[in-house]
């Protein structure tokens, strides 16, 4: 019987620093972190500084080979989202040369080098690597977690979807829409005419307002700006939210003057079989973004050529589902829920009840 390991490739995964730069630098020395975020991007802008990996990754069943690293961009968020398209373009360009000088088969785009690249649609002049916006596997695990939490709930939830018409929203929304585990869908988003068709095709009603989302038992968070959108007057009483964007779009702040309603982090799924060794990237070691678990489940199946571009198909949500079924063994699955990163517990997720809503409404609240 032959028994050569099955071929497998290898992944670039990359990300940037978040709101605060400096937080993100002071993970890799808590003196960079005294820096002043302003200025952090000032030299960011200036200087000519390039990507560099910030973390290299295993699976544990092949310990001693690479399966992939995390490759660190010298932009921010607000450049990012800027108008210097030439230095985006250039620096992401940098890091794919660096990734395919490793050895990368298949790159990922963490955070918002997605957005920055259409969904990895600038980037389908690559042929030296393949390209995967990781939103496939994102979309799954949103909708893995809205079905965990609906089914906590005493009757199917109105569910709201902010940024519906987005590449994630748009495959969530139809994901949903097919279980039929909500009441009703509500889209939220920027644009009126995708948003009525998608709602046209789903029967569900959609706006372009927050305060849509007062409505909703579940709100789920698939933007892409800078800084948080959702504030305490866009929530109904005993609200839950699923924030899945990096940075995030939601405040701790908001948690503290709402204390009925609960925050999720979005997006995480459980990956103990693979090893990060080298800087963190604000999750616990057993633990990754769903767009980086895609990546590294095309390196374990050794596609090649581009993976999620631009929207996700159904099929895509599907394929990447079936793989993480058939490297279950490494540990793929939804995270335990977590809310600013520490552990809640929310029923139907983890079995018992999470805090019930206070008897009196706070400011904001929507009854």
């Amino acid at each position: 019987m032959d028994t050569t390991p099955a071929p497998r490739g290898r992944f670039a995964f990359l990300i940037h620093p978040r709101t605060d730069p400096s937080e993100d630098l002071a993970l890799i020395n808590p003196v960079l972190g005294l820096i002043p975020g302003r200025v952090v991007e000032k030299a960011m802008r200036k200087l000519p500084l390039k990507p560099w990996v910030h973390s290299t990754i295993t699976a544990a069943d092949r310990p001693d080979e690479v399966l992939g690293d995390v490759i660190a961009l010298p932009l921010t968020p607000t450049m990012l989202l800027g108008d210097d398209r030439a230095l985006i373009a250039r620096r992401v360009d940098q890091a794919i040369d660096l990734a395919v000088a490793r050895g990368a088969t298949v790159l990922g785009l963490g955070a918002l080098t997605a957005p920055a690249t259409a969904g990895g649609a600038k980037l389908r002049r690559r042929t030296d690597i393949g390209v995967t916006n990781g939103n496939a596997y994102t979309a799954a695990a949103t909708a893995a977690a809205v079905e965990r939490i609906a089914a906590g709930m005493t009757k199917p939830p109105v569910v709201a979807l902010v940024g519906a018409n987005g590449s994630v929203g748009t495959a969530v929304a139809r994901v949903l829409g097919a279980t039929g585990v909500a009441e009703e869908l509500v889209l939220v988003g920027r644009t009126p005419a995708a948003l009525a068709a998608l709602a046209g095709d789903l029967g569900a009603t959609w706006s372009t307002e927050m305060t849509a989302c007062r409505r909703a038992d579940v709100v789920v968070l698939m933007t892409s700006a800078v800084g948080a959108v959702l504030t305490a007057d866009h929530l109904k009483l005993g609200a839950v939210v699923l924030d899945d964007t990096q940075p995030r779009n939601s405040s701790p702040a908001l948690a503290s003057e709402r204390p009925d309603v609960t925050i999720l982090d979005g997006g995480v799924v459980a990956t103990p079989g693979l090893v990060r060794t080298g800087h963190g990237i604000g999750l616990p070691a057993t633990s990754s973004f769903a767009c980086l678990a895609e990546s590294s489940l095309l390196a374990l199946a050794d596609h090649r050529g581009h993976g999620t571009i631009g929207r996700p198909s159904l099929e895509q949500v599907a394929r990447v589902r079936e793989l993480s079924e058939r490297f279950g063994h490494l540990g793929f699955g939804l995270a335990e829920p977590t809310s600013f990163g520490e552990p809640v517990t929310v029923r139907g997720w983890t079995g018992p009840a999470r805090r019930e809503a206070p008897a009196t409404i706070p400011d904001g609240a929507v009854a």
